[in-house]
């Protein structure tokens, strides 16, 4: 039998973590333990080691930053563990904190996302797999701040693409958002690359790199 994905879930609203086990569930996941705050989530990862832990921005017991601090802490301790929050509301602070770490395996979600169950699934398994999936209120919640810098040498089409990579899609999930064809988005990413002047590297870095740039996270 080929090895079952394992996930973990930290959420202290029962009714919506009930919720969550059903859809990461079909999702094609185990859901290997529950969390109802920080601590428990930290406990559950060291002991399970899953391959993703989905996690509520405020949990007990000062309903703040506790998601986020243990998140960090995950992403640092067991950086094989993909990372997904969830939160009620644009906090651009802690989205911004998670991307400052590591790019990969990292999403941003809103909870209102989970209604939407086969999107919600796509995000799950994306993450997972190494990429990122933020949520389109917090990207333009992280572009509030970004008035006037070098990326306003990018066209409005440009500006779309970059906006619809930092929300962790592929090339052929931005042609059919835009409605192009994936040449036309293959060329439109060549552009963003070129106007960024971005330091050489390998082509899935350098398009890290941009969103990174885009959003005003890191260097």
């Amino acid at each position: 039998m080929p090895d079952v994905r394992r996930a973990v879930i930290a959420e202290d609203s029962v009714l919506l973590r009930i919720g969550l086990v059903k859809v990461v569930e079909m999702a094609g996941f185990e859901v290997a333990a529950e969390a109802g705050d920080g601590q428990e989530l930290l406990a559950a990862v060291e002991e399970h080691r899953p391959d993703l832990a989905v996690v509520d921005v405020r949990m007990p017991p000062g309903f703040t930053d506790e998601g986020v601090r243990a998140a960090l802490e995950i992403r640092q301790k067991w950086p094989s563990t993909a990372v997904l929050m969830l939160s009620q509301y644009v906090e651009e602070r802690y989205a911004a904190d998670l991307l400052a770490t590591n790019t990969s395996g990292v999403g941003y979600l809103l909870k209102q996302r989970v209604a939407d169950v086969e999107e919600f699934i796509e995000a799950l398994r994306r993450v997972a797999a190494g990429g990122t999936a933020l949520d389109p209120q917090v990207v333009a919640q992280l572009l509030v701040r970004r008035a006037s810098d070098p990326l306003e040498r990018l066209t409005a089409r440009e500006r779309d693409v970059l906006a619809l990579m930092a929300e962790g899609r592929s090339n052929a999930g931005i042609a059919a958002q835009l409605v192009v064809s994936e040449s036309a988005v293959a060329k439109h990413i060549n552009n963003i690359l070129a106007k960024l002047d971005l330091p050489k590297a390998d082509a899935d870095h350098r398009r890290v790199l941009a969103v990174l740039r885009f959003l005003g996270v890191g260097g």
